[in-house]
């Protein structure tokens, strides 16, 4: 008699564990979800607004380096960028380390 009292309790517990293992994993959609919209996708337009601020540079932006470095573009090449940081001193910068154009 205890050994199928056990066997019918197990068997309810059955249907019950399935869903349970579905509602399971509707907390961590949700996490997900939650993580996409207040982290990855802030910082996917974050990167995009800098690729397309890089694109647009030209000769004469005043521009800020991701070093701190101020200066005025004088020279725009495919990859890197000459920047006047005082009179008669110019640099060479990758594009990429552009943060900021004033």
């Amino acid at each position: 008699m205890l050994i199928s009292t056990a066997y019918a309790m197990g068997t309810q517990g059955g249907a019950a564990g399935q869903q349970g293992g579905f509602t399971a994993f509707v907390p961590l959609i949700l996490m997900f979800v939650i993580f996409y919209f207040l982290l990855i996708r802030p910082q996917q337009k974050k990167a995009k607004a800098h690729q397309a601020m890089i694109s647009a540079i030209k000769k004469g932006d005043k521009v800020v380096t991701s070093g701190g470095i101020h200066g005025v573009i004088v020279k725009v090449d495919d990859a890197t960028v000459t920047l006047e940081i005082a009179e008669k001193v110019n640099i060479k910068v990758i594009r990429a380390n552009i943060t900021v154009k004033i």
